[in-house]
């Protein structure tokens, strides 16, 4: 039991069918085969050294194969995070690369412990928090921004290593200064990662176009032409130390850590669910959190960077026919055999080609089919995917995702504050009640007004639900009663309940008498701890519609019946 909550990874290994180890292994080497080249381009991203992309990789994959409930999800370096981490530490650096290897260290640590402690305190419903435009104009912005930032590369002149200004800037000032002998390989390069796939699946076009270029590199020493290669990367596994730090830097990296914990986990979390509903289970948010965080811990500690789930290469593994979390230690292993043998190898990868993968994982981050969707359905969603874009591109990835977060939380506050209310009544043919404003000439019954409020009735539209029962009241002609349908108001504070209060006597006063009907939960809670508007129970609450009405008919017969009594004893 204890194995199956904390470690669900190496439960399952641990009861392992040998019917699994093919599909495992050949998923593994798929992946390992997209991982490698994949890792050391992004590690081009934050401007290190081709290593530090596979230590990124070794350690967390393991980490997550024991911890992860995810059977399908491969972790590792992402194009979005890497692009996180540059601008979080660039500047801190100041151009010393030890001093950048130092500050990613600390950074994947701190989001290791934010996703640990964030698990810890449930905090899983953070998936949920970044919405779907605002996480789409988040990655079109970093996917466009990683684009310009990679044209150095295949242009052949130093630029930046990321930022869509810089890029850009660096193109325009760089347009004489081409390399094309950079420029060919680069396009041919460009050209077997996006077209292979298309016609041969299987074939892992960003390994089939590193490997190409590679190999014409060494075979004709292409670095005599002036193409930069990839240079000496050293021979072995990485070293476990602990990231040196203080408490002034620990603060200033802060900041930066906590939002790439929550994007990266959001990421992560939608790669996960998406492959676990298509295979018929679930994965634990805040498990998944904690086994996130330690992964990143695990990056941290071998001098890599912050890591996520990695959608393409969990699809490839999910493509091949990965069944359990063995993948991952396959891919591990592969990497780290890959940098005890192959280190020499890797030297002669041009840069070029590197360029040529980032520009095809920027490319792939960029979803025009969504943006059409959201024009289609909400021109607002779409203006809020649109400025998430602009605000990454232009003021930087973690400003402008806090602005179109901000403003998306305005939006729902507004809704909150002006929601939509509705005086309901009957058509015929049609089940259950309708809106008046859409069914002009739907019937209600004399007398009674049938009002719903669709939100919490909380302190900042306490005072607009007063106002809109006030003047559905006066509308209708001071009826005898106004029955509110409290379903959508499933939680209520002191102020609205001191506002409810309010209506009731102010209503009380003009001789209509209000009662609710359909309450649950925390509001029915707060009226039978308060007594406030009365016992919580017929004539003033109603468990359904149906019995309020019901109560109001026999009420207004009985009323009916005692006028006529009254009438016959006044004429005899």
């Amino acid at each position: 039991m204890f194995l199956a909550r904390w470690l669900p990874g190496l439960s399952r290994l641990l009861r392992y069918r040998f019917a699994w180890l093919g599909p495992d292994i050949q998923a593994g080497l798929s992946v390992a085969a997209i991982q490698i080249p994949t890792a050391i381009a992004y590690a081009q991203i934050v401007g290190f050294p081709a290593q530090v992309g596979l230590y990124a990789c070794i350690l967390p994959m393991l980490v997550y194969a024991m911890v992860g409930s995810s059977r399908q999800l491969m972790v590792g370096p992402d194009a979005a995070t890497a692009a996180m981490v540059a601008a979080a530490i660039t500047p801190l650096a100041a151009g010393d690369p030890q001093r950048l290897l130092q500050l990613s260290m600390i950074v994947a640590v701190l989001v290791g412990l934010l996703s640990i402690a964030a698990g810890c305190a449930r905090l899983g419903f953070v998936a949920s928090f970044l919405s779907r435009p605002t996480l789409v104009g988040y990655l079109n912005g970093i996917g466009i921004s990683l684009i310009a930032g990679q044209l150095g590369k295949l242009l052949g002149y130093h630029a930046e290593t990321s930022g869509f200004v810089a890029g850009i800037l660096a193109l325009l000032r760089n347009l004489p200064n081409v390399h094309l002998p950079t420029l060919a390989l680069a396009v041919t390069t460009l050209a077997l990662i996006a077209l292979v796939p298309r016609r041969f699946p299987r074939i892992p076009g960003a390994l089939l176009g590193v490997l190409l270029a590679t190999l014409v590199a060494a075979v004709f020493s292409l670095d005599r032409f002036g193409i930069p290669l990839l240079g000496a990367v050293p021979q072995g596994l990485p070293e476990l130390t602990w990231p040196r730090s203080n408490y002034d830097e620990l603060i200033s990296l802060l900041r930066d850590a906590t939002g790439i914990t929550i994007v990266s986990f959001c990421s992560a979390m939608l790669t996960a669910r998406s492959f676990a509903a298509r295979h018929g289970y679930g994965v634990d948010a805040n498990h998944e959190f904690i086994a996130l965080g330690l992964a990143n811990i695990g990056a941290g500690i071998s001098q890599g960077f912050a890591i996520s789930g990695a959608d393409s290469r969990t699809a490839v593994n999910d493509m091949v026919g990965g069944k359990t979390q063995l993948v991952s230690i396959v891919v591990a292993l592969v990497i780290g055999l890959t940098l005890i043998l192959f280190s020499g190898p890797l030297g002669w990868v041009p840069i070029p080609a590197l360029g040529a993968v980032l520009m095809m994982a920027g490319w792939g981050l960029i979803d025009v089919e969504a943006l059409k969707g959201f024009w289609k359905l909400s021109r607002f969603e779409f203006g809020l995917c649109i400025l998430t874009t602009v605000g990454v591109l232009s003021v930087g990835v973690l400003p402008g995702i806090f602005v179109a977060i901000a403003i998306a939380l305005l939006r729902l506050l507004y809704f909150t504050y002006r929601p939509s209310d509705a005086v309901l009544g009957w058509v015929d043919g049609v089940d259950g009640q309708v809106e008046l404003s859409r069914y002009p000439h739907a019937q209600s019954i004399p007398g009674l007004v049938l009002y719903r409020f669709d939100a919490p009735l909380l302190f900042f539209n306490a005072e607009y639900f007063k106002q809109r029962i006030l003047e559905v009241v006066e509308h209708a002609g001071q009826p005898n009663a106004i029955l509110l349908n409290a379903e959508g108001i499933i939680s209520m504070d002191i102020s609205g309940l001191t506002t409810l209060h309010e209506v009731q006597q102010t209503l009380a006063a003009q001789g209509v008498h209000l009662s609710l009907a359909r309450v649950t939960g925390q509001t029915l809670d707060l009226l039978q701890r308060s007594k406030m508007l009365g016992e919580p129970k017929p004539p003033l609450v109603f468990s359904s519609v149906r019995s309020g009405i019901s109560a109001f008919q026999h009420w207004k017969r009985r009323q009916e019946a005692e006028a006529v009594q009254a009438a016959e004893t006044s004429a005899q």
